[in-house]
């Protein structure tokens, strides 16, 4: 019961201080505008383009990208790759993967078609294809690994638990006044209920989804054990869990020049409290050197994201006729600015990085809690 309650009051207490904090940021409605509108739409134009933040955030993802391209210059010793596994054929769920891909690509962009309503549900089959193809490069890659192959369980938790922690996300949306908004979600051809029902199915491909391309990245020996050897930092989990709490009460009354908080501050927390219980999580082995598995995780995210954005802007443009409910824009401040086959800003890509890390966190949270099995890599050892 101890340990029940040392994993459950943080997350309580996250979901419960923006309330707090709206309470008197709101005095007059207590509650942000747009609360509780589900799916999230449109709140208010936030502030415009700002030069000065532009560049500075600009300057610091440079600097990450050569760390990530340049790690010895960063103290890092790179060791030589392990063997790469004998590669095997792809499994039939990689070809039924690809078809369900293809077809529901095309149907989705091309939004009139033969099929009639069944563009509308395009969305999730797409994505669930997608997994499938992830899932059968591994498998091929790894010599017979993958989480289908081998950890099903897994795989369909990591479902259950990315629609879990998807609210997770839109309610915090929410105080930040909406970073994003689904401007399709009140479409007249489809019923509030069937719209979300459509909402519900696709937040269980995100989870799956990041986790298939970490697994991908790890079947490439170079990449695997390229941050494996690095400098020893242990992070202060009293430190990150109050500064995580610190953040989430303060981004409600500063919500756009806050607007990161969404996701630092909640990886701050539950990676806090991890630390704190002594649980495995992606940030344990970076006291040990070995940086690969938080930002493998982080790449495979971004990596994603990059096929988020690109078949969300192809469903919408040209923008008539509307067929995509699940469509999703975004209200950034200050660097909205730079849109390549996408509506995410290109400065916002970096964004999904912490964001793999936070869903990853949340999972081995979830599996402390109530007892699944978290690993994810073949070799993986017991990480409680």
């Amino acid at each position: 019961m101890h340990r029940v309650c040392g994993l459950v009051w943080p997350i309580v207490l996250s979901i419960v201080l923006p309330l707090v904090a709206a309470w008197f940021a709101y005095p007059e409605t207590h509650l942000p505008p747009g609360f509780g509108i589900f799916p999230p739409l449109f709140v208010d134009n936030p502030p415009g383009f700002n030069l000065v933040i532009f560049v500075a955030l600009a300057l610091i993802e440079v600097a990450i990208i050569f760390f990530l391209l340049f790690p010895e210059w960063f103290g890092f010793n790179i060791p030589t790759p392990p063997p790469k596994p004998t590669a095997v054929s792809f499994p039939v769920w990689f070809w039924i993967g690809a078809a369900l891909t293809l077809f529901f690509w095309w149907l989705m962009w091309k939004r009139i078609t033969p099929f009639g309503d069944l563009v509308y549900y395009a969305f999730t089959p797409l994505w669930w294809g997608f997994i499938l193809v992830l899932d059968g490069l591994v498998y091929r890659r790894s010599g017979g690994y993958s989480l289908l192959a081998a950890r099903p369980k897994t795989l369909i938790i990591s479902a259950v638990v990315s629609l879990i922690g998807w609210f997770y996300f839109e309610y915090f949306d929410y105080f930040a006044l909406g970073n994003w908004y689904y401007p399709n979600s009140t479409m007249p051809e489809l019923s509030h209920s069937t719209v979300v029902l459509l909402y519900l199915t696709a937040y269980t491909t995100v989870w799956p989804a990041i986790f298939e391309w970490y697994t991908l990245l790890n079947t490439f020996p170079c990449l695997a054990s390229r941050y494996s050897n690095g400098p020893k930092v242990t992070l202060p989990g009293g430190l990150l869990l109050w500064g995580g709490f610190f953040l989430i009460f303060v981004v409600v009354f500063f919500p756009y020049p806050l607007f990161w908080v969404m996701w630092i501050g909640p990886l701050a927390i539950f990676s806090g409290q991890l630390i704190r219980k002594g649980i495995w999580n992606p940030f344990t082995t970076m006291a040990e050197g070995n940086w690969g598995p938080a930002l493998l995780m982080s790449l495979g995210a971004m990596f994603n994201g990059f096929f988020w954005e690109l078949w969300n802007w192809g469903s919408a443009h040209p923008a008539q006729p509307v067929t995509n409910p699940n469509y999703w824009m975004y209200d950034i401040p200050y660097v909205n600015v730079i849109h390549i086959f996408a509506e995410m800003p290109l400065l916002g890509y970096m964004g999904y990085m912490p964001f793999g890390i936070l869903a990853w966190a949340i999972f081995i949270w979830l599996g402390a809690l109530f007892g699944f099995d978290t690993k994810l890599l073949k070799g993986d050892l017991d990480k409680g």
